[in-house]
């Protein structure tokens, strides 16, 4: 029963971190370039949608949820006297929490809270200075999300490897 929890967990961080680098890397390298192409009130308008919709039961469980995972697989690995691998894991958890929630909370989110009060405006040229100041940063933040999320899914990956080898 241990085992099979153990490898429950692992898979499923691992999927989950998998899950949470591909949506960042979609957002900096596709959905972000496609909005900023668009007219600055329709790429707000849109990422004020996003913003909405984004906060549903899936998305929101598989992005908070990827370093517990991960920290529930660290110590059932443990439990099965697999310290290479549990301490991988262990180091997954805490980068993802570093580098994908922590700019999350302290940047992105604010950011779209922000957004998402901003009424958009009929000049243009005003809603091109709100997209602007808004695009630039939440993308380079999103893209450090996009990073500590892969390395938290090689480390995790590494774990994984040592666990069979060793197993």
């Amino acid at each position: 029963m241990k085992f099979s929890l153990s490898v429950a967990s692992a898979a499923l961080s691992i999927l989950m971190a998998a899950g949470m680098a591909g949506t960042f890397f979609g957002f900096s390298t596709g959905v972000m370039p496609g909005l900023n192409a668009a007219k600055p009130g329709s790429a707000i308008d849109a990422m004020q949608a996003i913003n909405q919709k984004i906060q549903n039961p899936v998305f929101v469980g598989m992005f908070m949820l990827v370093p517990v995972i991960a920290v529930v697989a660290g110590i059932l690995l443990l439990t099965l006297d697999q310290k290479p691998a549990a301490l991988l894991f262990f180091a997954a958890a805490a980068v993802y929490f570093i580098g994908a929630l922590v700019p999350s909370f302290a940047v992105n989110i604010p950011m779209n809270n922000d957004l998402d009060a901003v009424k958009i405006p009929a000049d243009a040229h005003r809603a091109a200075e709100i997209w602007s100041d808004y695009s630039g940063r939440w993308t380079a933040w999103n893209t450090v999300r996009a990073l500590f999320s892969w390395v938290s899914l090689l480390l995790m990956s590494a774990g994984a490897y040592f666990w069979g080898k060793n197993a």
